[in-house]
């Protein structure tokens, strides 16, 4: 399993590896969804936007709250009610690089005890800020590989 600073370096890179795929991508081919279920490229950048928030949010109460209790997010909706077809992608890319800077600054304050701290999550049990580096470095690998399907028209 890798550590928190191998986890970390690669959610550094991630901003700058999405940047790289949409570089040259015209507005059309950023708002095709690749089938009616799956996201289309603008949606997946605003989503790593949104959810860099919401783990922000979390590990802050983690830090401050004893045990605090968290619900799944609605992805969907959050497309669906924040109009994500309707953002600017570089825009969105630009949030998104800024928050995950911060995420990370925050994560490399932590004194060695406090990676222990811990939510629980409804559908994921316990999890360490530990584990959560590891969920959003998994993230970023994921909806990379999404965004890759998705300008090639795959679901």
């Amino acid at each position: 399993m890798a550590s928190p600073e191998e986890m970390m370096a690669q959610m550094e890179k991630a901003p700058e590896e999405f940047g790289v795929l949409l570089r040259g991508k015209d507005d059309a081919l950023l708002c095709k969804r690749p089938d009616g279920k799956n996201w289309a490229p603008k949606e997946i950048i605003c989503h790593l936007r949104d959810t860099d928030e919401l783990f922000l949010v979390r590990f802050q109460a983690i830090l401050t709250l004893d045990e605090p209790k968290f619900s799944p997010a609605d992805a969907d909706r959050w497309a669906e009610d924040r109009q994500y077809l309707r953002n600017d992608v570089q825009e969105a890319l630009a949030a998104f690089r800024r928050r995950r800077g911060e995420v990370l600054k925050f994560l490399r304050g932590l004194k060695p005890e406090q990676w222990e701290r811990a939510g629980i999550h409804a559908t994921r049990g316990r999890v360490t800020l530990r584990d959560w580096v590891t969920l959003m470095a998994n993230h970023d690998l994921n909806h990379l590989e999404q965004l890759k399907r998705a300008f090639a028209g795959q679901a």
